[in-house]
């Protein structure tokens, strides 16, 4: 998943860049309402979290402006306002939910997971299954066939983004753009190995093989 975070101050964009990347995200990170309005217009992001108070453009005027341009990308508002007309004005510009600072992390996490899967529609909201394999999107575990995986977090964030598209096949591209911030070279061999190190471990130990090569286009997971 692809996030957005449109933040001026450095210490909380930071904490919430790391703590997102931590929890799986590709994350993007501009400091003024103008690079975010621009970022958020040209890219496909999965979620948005905007602060209010910004330089050359606010927070409120850019989601008003996205929301103009027709882009409906899910919008977490950041704000140290606390009122009950701020948060009202807030959503009727156009956000999709609304955090006041100080704010835990585990919090601001479980509302970009919530918005997203609002806006995916997921039927699931707590686990993803494939044949046998089945993924824990709470406790971050997965298991085949009953067996717990080891999975390193790319490894986890890439088996999601497969998993979330079965049987359909996803470009090298798509997985960069997903599972990476965007700013590798598309010829490098990065998704080869990560792809590899995830077959090791899902696919053999077991007879059936389930993540498979479409050559010269990308990769698809199916039973």
């Amino acid at each position: 998943m692809r996030a957005l975070l449109v933040e001026d101050d450095a210490t909380i964009a930071e904490f919430v860049v790391r703590g997102l990347r931590e929890a799986g995200f590709a994350v993007d990170h501009v400091s003024d309402g103008e690079a975010g309005l621009a970022a958020a217009s040209q890219e496909p992001y999965d979620a948005a979290i905007v602060d209010l108070m910004l330089p050359k453009r606010d927070g409120l005027s850019l989601i008003e402006a996205l929301r103009g341009r027709g882009v409906a990308t899910p919008v977490l508002i950041l704000s140290a306002r606390r009122s009950v007309d701020d948060r009202v004005h807030g959503l009727q510009s156009g956000g999709d939910d609304y955090l006041t600072k100080p704010f835990a992390f585990a919090e601001l996490l479980a509302r970009v997971q919530a918005l997203v899967r609002r806006a995916t529609r997921s039927p699931d909201p707590t686990t993803l299954a494939v044949e046998d394999v089945v993924l824990d999107l709470l406790s971050r575990k997965v298991t085949r066939a009953g067996k717990p995986l080891d999975l390193r977090p790319r490894e986890f964030t890439l088996l999601e983004f497969l998993m979330r598209h079965a049987g359909h096949v996803v470009s090298k591209t798509m997985i960069l753009s997903h599972v990476w911030e965007y700013n590798f070279d598309p010829q490098t061999n990065v998704v080869d190995v990560l792809v590899s190190r995830l077959r090791e471990k899902i696919d053999r130990p077991f007879e059936k093989k389930l993540l498979h090569t479409v050559r010269g286009v990308g990769y698809v997971l199916r039973a």
